[in-house]
């Protein structure tokens, strides 16, 4: 078996295939999942189903098993191991318990499930819906288990849906290190009993820049840390050292030097208030920090990062449970390197970068694995300079995201766009791309948004994999609906499995070029091409060579591809120029060449005045057999009657144009409704329309109000 498959297998997120054409996908984790629905079970299967706010659409594979008082699921143990992660769900408002049975002997100890921490709502961002379902609860077994053993869980009364267990062999208790100050000589209570906070500000002081030690226990702070500069805290291991705080640090400077790492943090965060600061880590740690060894729950964010972190180190670390993003590089992050991370059931972005007020530069987030992000993107780069995206696995996105976005969604100012060149490489994405219901059509698994400006900078996808997409794989659009172009992007080696709708979904104009993008079990074209709003402009995919299995194009703008539809056969009717996008070599006034185009006989394009000739093309987005125009001025009275002289030509690719029917004057008169056709000739196949006019006896430019195109003659 690869290494790529091995690890995918690990993760217990893939079943069969993986990349093996580049470095494996995903972080190197100490724990191996396995999906309930493949366990045995007296309970009920639920899913799959990508639905917004269903249960079985948050779940890891969109599946998961519904328990009853006295159901159970028995796991097969897939390595050594003496403790268990739980990804579950109780109804809202319920808590309980469940057994746990070991090759059939049950545990004095049970697994408490609660819905404490679920059900959140968040009415003020649109289209969102209740979400956050499940949570995560882990249970040292007390015991090894091996290869092959049984474990299972049983139901004791309340329902209990389950996802997917994560089983590990937990190391035993790391000692003290040399010369460190125990957080317990300074009075620390390990039950969780006392109020610990005092004790951790007098050890951070007393260490002097050296080691803070956490020893095993359970401790309780009531309020932030601050004022951290060159120490660490350091614990036990994360299932040791347990600090049960919703406010870790909240520090807005630092001159650097901190280093936390391996032990738990786990909040009480069970809404989210983005005004509160209920985050592991607020504000900034300083240069040359590092957070590694983290065990991070039932918080709102994990890190929230503002001012100087720069070459920060965020590696080896679990967030599980957060009501906002797992980590955000809110700005000026430089240098900074976020790796090896797993991340599951964030309410936000899982991992993001956003340039609110400085650029961040020079940063990457790279081998990290993520599932189940139920509200926004798995990986979102919201502006920066020379960012990179490598070797990461995100699956299962919900509502609102895709697996990764490079974006100019800015949400606030002074934004700074993407710049430089933006690197995404190597990466996998699994059942990832949404339905948008502020859209109300879908995101793809990879996004590219111009939102609230033109992209620039040079964007390089190469070696991704995507597989079992809902809808589709790849997407370039203007989120904002302004139309802004998304340009400079290559594709290059990327191989698409299964997806739902297309290969590409092209909503913006602008320009990709896809070379070696490989695609097999396309649900309904290679590729839907139909920029909003449709005056904006054309998208042009240059074929870059080696491209297989997505040749064919969505034929109706007027509809979206469901998944598995297939391409609806052609109506021979249709005006295959409405909707489609338009331009010219110039307008006058509001007089756009989408006007032309809208399929309102009222309003018009209008060329530059006393500038003949004028042209004006439509991008019909596919070569099309077409027989029949029908050029339109509108049909008031007002209107006088004119002759436009007009040339017709064509072009397969929009560089090259040949004359289809040459030099002719048409007449417009009001008395016959404002009409003219012109008929074309058998031969015509061509997927750029052009008119060129070079004389109007009505008025000195080129206008026309409606042009229609058919297959028909």
């Amino acid at each position: 078996m690869s290494a790529a498959i091995t690890v995918a297998l690990t993760t217990g997120l893939l079943t069969a295939t993986a990349p093996t054409a580049h470095a494996a996908a995903g972080a190197t984790l100490p724990f191996t999942s396995v999906e309930a629905e493949s366990a045995t079970t007296t309970g009920t299967r639920i899913g799959p189903d990508h639905t917004q706010g269903t249960l079985a659409s948050e779940a890891s594979g969109r599946q998961a098993v519904r328990l009853g008082s006295g159901q159970r699921v028995e796991f097969t143990v897939p390595r050594a191991a003496n403790a268990v992660n739980v990804a579950y769900s109780v109804p809202d408002g319920q808590s309980g318990t469940l057994n746990v049975y070991v090759n059939g002997t049950r545990l004095a100890r049970t697994l408490p499930v609660t819905s404490k921490y679920s059900y959140i709502d968040t009415s003020w961002i649109p289209g969102a819906k209740t979400h956050h379902f499940f949570d995560n609860a882990r249970l040292l077994l007390g015991q090894n288990v091996q290869a092959g053993d049984k474990v299972a869980f049983e139901s004791t009364g309340t329902q209990v849906t389950l996802d997917v267990a994560d089983f590990e062999q937990v190391a035993a208790a790391a000692g003290q290190p040399a010369g460190s100050v125990s957080v317990t000589a300074k009075g620390a209570d390990p039950t969780g009993n006392g109020d610990s906070t005092q004790a951790f500000r007098d050890a951070i002081s007393a260490a002097q820049g050296g080691v803070v030690w956490i020893p095993p226990g359970d401790y309780r702070l009531t309020s932030a840390l601050s004022g951290l500069q060159n120490v660490t805290l350091q614990g036990a291991g994360s299932w040791h050292s347990v600090v049960h705080s919703s406010r870790f640090v909240d520090q807005s400077s630092s001159s650097g030097g901190v280093h936390l790492k391996d032990f738990a943090v786990v909040g009480e965060v069970t809404e989210r208030v983005d005004s509160n600061p209920d985050n592991f880590v607020n504000g900034s740690l300083g240069p040359g920090s590092s957070v590694s060894g983290m065990w991070l729950q039932h918080l709102k964010v994990g890190l929230w990062l503002t001012g100087n972190n720069d070459n920060l180190v965020v590696e080896n670390n679990r967030f599980l449970d957060m009501t906002a993003d797992g980590l955000n590089l809110n700005g000026n992050a430089r240098g900074v390197r976020v790796r090896n991370n797993f991340l599951r059931n964030q309410g936000d972005d899982a991992l993001a970068m956003w340039s609110l007020y400085a650029p961040d530069t020079n940063s990457s987030f790279e081998n990290n694995t993520i599932t189940q992000p139920n509200l926004a993107n798995g990986i979102a780069i919201y502006g920066g300079t020379d960012i990179a995206v490598r070797n990461n696995l995100v699956s299962d996105t919900n509502a609102l995201g895709s697996g990764i976005a490079i974006s100019n969604q800015k949400f606030l100012d002074p934004f700074f766009p993407l710049a430089g060149t933006i690197t995404v490489e190597g990466n996998t994405l699994i059942r990832a791309g949404a339905m948008n219901p502020n859209w109300n059509h879908p995101m793809g698994a990879l996004r590219v948004d111009s939102y609230d400006s033109a992209i620039n900078a040079t964007v390089n996808i190469t070696g991704t994999t995507i597989t079992d997409s809902p809808y589709s794989a790849f997407e370039f659009v203007s989120g904002g609906g302004q139309g802004y172009p998304v340009r400079n992007v290559t594709v290059d080696g990327a191989t698409v499995r299964n997806t739902g709708t297309v290969v590409v979904q092209a909503e913006a104009q602008g320009a990709a070029t896809f070379r070696n993008t490989t695609a097999t079990g396309v649900g309904a074209a290679g590729v839907y091409n139909c920029p909003y709003p449709a005056s904006s402009g054309a998208f042009a995919l240059t074929d870059g060579g080696g491209n297989s299995g997505w040749s064919s194009t969505w034929s109706d703008c007027s509809t979206w591809p469901q998944p598995g539809q297939g391409n609806p056969d052609p109506d021979p009717n249709r005006n295959l120029a409405k909707g489609r996008p338009a331009t010219a070599t110039g307008s006058q006034d509001v007089y756009t060449p989408g006007k032309a185009v809208d399929g309102d006989a009222n309003s018009y394009w209008e060329s530059a005045n006393n500038a003949f000739p004028q042209s004006w093309t439509v991008d019909l987005g596919a070569a099309e057999p077409v027989r029949r125009l029908v050029l339109k001025l509108p049909p008031q009275s007002a209107w006088q009657a004119r002759t436009q002289t007009v040339t017709v030509l064509g072009s397969t690719d929009g560089s090259t144009y040949s004359t289809v029917v040459g030099a002719q004057g048409y007449r417009f008169d009001p008395a016959t409704g404002n009409t003219a056709a012109v008929a074309l000739p058998g031969s015509t196949s061509l997927r750029y329309l052009r008119l060129s006019v070079s004389a109007n006896t009505g008025w000195p430019a080129g206008q026309f109000s409606e042009v229609e195109a058919y297959r028909t003659s």
